[in-house]
């Protein structure tokens, strides 16, 4: 299908006017401290170790790979019949080799069935495998009360108990559990337009549009909004929903160093100066892709600069905050309000509904004339079902605790218990002399552990002791910096932190991971949690 050549032009924002107040005070006033983030190195032996590691693995691989090509070892890798192979292969072999020979090997830390309410712990069912975790069959047995280090349950929202449920039974009861049809066809509902016009009002902008989900947010959205002639300027670590939106656009795309202002500077003064390949024409329009909170890094986007450039430069920014919304600034906003940045500076907001709400699905928010354009032109809204009526609902019921319009104040008590929880696992681990990565007060926690034999070792022992982890190592993360990536939670009691530090503690012993050259405090005040509190 032929796709339509009108593309939504932006224009400045013209509308003036006082920022929102919070608590007395106005945004831009609560951030007045340094940006800080975390990005420690490890002595070189480790690095150096680390790629030994991964040429040893590389090497047994190939090894293996040769017994198995003459029948000497079983290969439990997808193949394709030999009739295939003779014309164009369905399986590249050199790019499942890492999958063949070490992601299968450790497969068991990851994919593991939940039989229970993902909160701050859950049951776990227990599975073996017997070819080389192919594929799986069960004990029977099922690990109870694990503690939830992994899930983006930042304010707790996925739970099953307390009256404020009971709506979203209600709405399951009179609508049903599905749409079954498309926005533009018959799956608008009035519950739709209720969760539309409190995103609107949460995140103060002049209208929003949901969807029901929120990878598909980014990449069916992107596309409607720019296309050939147009200029992507993408983070390098954003995530694979931008990256596949980018590419499926036809937009030529430049990637700049992750959160370093000058790489980003002089893309945007090449592309104005330069203008399109060949042609030297003025690209039609320049977007730059950015997140909120870096979900493999827990890095933060340094937005009033990127802001600032955006401006300097007539680009548009396109600002991803499915990490960051709900979970930081003072009242979970996000990164606008925790840089105290006018949220209609921002052309584009996108966020999702699948952390801190405890739902799924995802918004574009922004001008009217953004959202209407969107409408009409998204493959989401044409082509995609429409958010099932009790997710809806679900959203719903927590921006209304979030915004206290449920007359209670836990959405903000939540706000403020994930901030003390992060700043104190944070330091926490900066004293055990942990190497962690990320802003101080980004729930995202990576923990690094650069070696791929420490990889799987470390998720299975945590299990052992009741904790649940997840692990990342390479292609998803550099090759040398493979880590565990904690998920803090307003849910998590200071006594189930200080579990898992304790178990960190004595695991950093056993498995030689405590990289850091810090010198670390010994002082128990540090500990008090009157030190963790936000700033009002």
């Amino acid at each position: 299908m032929e796709k339509s050549s009108r593309r939504f032009e932006p224009k400045p924002f013209g509308r003036t006017g006082e920022r929102k107040q919070h608590n007395g005070k106005s945004t831009m006033d609560h951030r007045k401290k340094a940006f800080t983030e975390s990005f420690e190195q490890p002595p070189i032996y480790v690095p150096v170790l680390t790629y030994m590691g991964y040429g040893i693995v590389t090497l047994f691989g190939y090894l293996r790979d040769f017994l198995r090509s003459w029948g000497l070892e079983k290969c439990y890798a997808a193949q394709e019949r030999k009739e295939q192979k003779d014309f164009v292969p369905l399986y590249q072999d050199f790019e499942n080799f890492y999958k063949r020979n070490l992601y299968m090997r450790v497969r068991d830390n990851w994919n593991r069935p939940i039989c229970s309410v993902p909160g701050p712990t859950f049951d776990l069912v227990e599975r073996v495998s017997d070819d080389y975790n192919w594929t799986f069959r069960y004990t029977g047995r099922v690990i109870k009360d694990v503690i939830n280090m992994g899930s983006y349950n930042y304010l707790g929202f996925a739970e099953n108990k307390g009256e404020s449920l009971n709506s979203v039974a209600e709405v399951t009861m009179t609508y049903g559990a599905g749409v079954c049809s498309t926005w533009q066809e018959m799956g608008n509902l009035d519950k739709h337009i209720q969760l539309e016009e409190l995103v609107t009002q949460f995140l103060g902008v002049e209208a929003a549009m949901t969807f029901g989900m929120g990878f598909a947010t980014n990449s069916m959205n992107i596309p409607a909004l720019v296309g050939k002639g147009c200029l992507i300027l993408s983070d390098e670590l954003n995530h694979t929903s931008l990256i596949l939106g980018a590419r499926l656009s036809g937009s030529t795309i430049r990637v700049f160093k992750h959160n370093n202002m000058q790489s980003l500077e002089k893309l945007l003064r090449d592309a104005v100066i330069s203008g399109q390949p060949r042609t030297r024409r003025p690209w039609k329009k320049i977007l730059i892709l950015v997140e909120g909170v870096y979900s493999m890094e827990g890095s933060m986007v340094r937005l009033p600069e990127v802001v600032a450039l955006k401006k300097k430069y007539k680009a548009y920014l396109y600002l991803d905050e499915a990490h960051s919304i709900g979970a930081v600034g003072p009242t979970g906003r996000g990164v606008v309000e925790y840089f105290g940045v006018d949220p209609r500076d921002i052309d584009v907001l996108m966020g999702t509904f699948t952390k801190s709400f405890g739902a799924s699905g995802g918004y574009i928010a922004g001008k009217k004339e953004l959202v209407d354009y969107l409408r009409r032109y998204s493959h989401s809204a044409v082509y995609a079902t429409s958010m099932p009526p009790p997710i809806a609902e679900q959203i719903i019921r927590s921006l209304r605790c979030l915004m206290g319009l449920d007359g209670s104040t836990i959405g903000i008590e939540r706000v403020r218990q994930l901030g003390v929880n992060t700043r104190y696992f944070r330091q926490r681990l900066h004293e055990l002399g942990f190497i962690t990565y990320g802003n101080d007060d980004s729930p995202v926690v990576p923990l690094l552990l650069y070696m791929p034999g420490k990889v799987g070792a470390f998720a299975r022992r945590m299990l052992q002791k009741n904790i649940g982890v997840v692990v990342v190592g390479f292609p998803a993360t550099p090759i040398v910096e493979s880590r565990a990536r904690f998920c803090l939670s307003a849910a998590h009691t200071r006594e189930m932190l200080d579990t898992v530090l304790d178990v960190l503690d004595e695991m950093g012993d056993y498995l030689q991971l405590k990289y850091s050259r810090r010198t670390p405090s010994i002082r128990p005040e540090l500990y008090d949690e009157s030190n963790f509190e936000l700033e009002d």
